[in-house]
């Protein structure tokens, strides 16, 4: 299986309209050269450009929603199209993932469960996500999370505990705290012998800069490739049968001890 991570260089200098239209034009690029497109998490505004959330903010099956599908049909390939603000009419916003099939149908939409921001920003801005999404592609079933999230590995257990074999994160992460992002993406490999597929922003949102270097692990936790800090199309060929492998000749999974409680004082 290949996958293409585009990691796009998301800047204030460029509207939301003119990047939509721009990463439309990426993802069909990839027409017969991948299987799997992943984009960043909220792309269109930039994870840190908090006081674009409400004003660009969109109904799940709005103009990005719109331009993603027709994208995915007209390249033939399956598409994580990262994360949007997404308005629900009856409710908050939230940072939301849209998946879509290589016929333009949305097979998966996933709410950010842990918001990021310390009783500010995208916390206080956004609502909290629920449940755990998983999508089921020929080759792999894959488990959805996004930035954030990737601090917290009992989300992923549950994916992994859903049939997820390969991990999906579409990121906004700063370039101060790079160091976690490689590390916690090839712990989440490790510890749930799954391929983690990780996608971050380049550029500078509302003043922050993106760490970039977007990353692809196996389940043994070895880096098969990482982008650089600038624009840039990641491509790397997998082999999704290596996670049952993995889990048949190194059976960790089958160790768990669940339902522990804190000892008694």
């Amino acid at each position: 299986m290949r996958a293409s991570l585009l990691q796009i260089d998301v800047n204030d200098g460029e509207s939301v309209e003119s990047r939509r239209s721009r990463v439309a034009s990426l993802v069909r690029e990839q027409a017969g050269a991948a299987d799997l497109v992943v984009l960043p998490e909220l792309w269109t505004t930039g994870a840190f450009a908090y006081e674009e959330f409400a004003g660009e903010a969109e109904p799940l099956e709005g103009p990005t929603h719109e331009a993603m599908a027709k994208a995915a049909s007209d390249a033939g390939v399956w598409l994580h199209a990262g994360s949007i603000p997404e308005r629900d009419p009856e409710g908050p916003l939230y940072n939301t993932s849209l998946v879509f099939s290589p016929s333009g149908d949305l097979v998966a939409a996933y709410r950010k469960i842990h918001r990021f921001g310390f009783d500010k920003g995208e916390a206080v801005l956004m609502g909290a996500g629920e449940e755990l999404v998983t999508a089921r592609l020929p080759e792999t079933t894959i488990g959805v999370a996004t930035c954030y999230d990737l601090r917290f590995p009992e989300l992923f257990r549950g994916l992994v505990d859903a049939g997820a074999e390969t991990l999906v994160i579409p990121a906004g992460w700063p370039e101060r705290r790079r160091a976690h992002w490689t590390l916690l993406a090839q712990a989440r490999a490790v510890e749930n012998q799954a391929f983690v597929l990780a996608c971050g922003t380049a550029g500078t949102h509302a003043g922050v800069p993106q760490a970039g270097h977007s990353i692809v692990v196996d389940p043994w936790g070895e880096v098969l490739a990482q982008a650089g800090a600038g624009e840039q199309v990641l491509t790397v060929d997998f082999d999704p049968a290596k996670v049952a492998t993995t889990r048949e000749q190194f059976p960790a999974l089958k160790d768990r001890m669940l339902g522990l409680t804190a000892p008694r004082r």
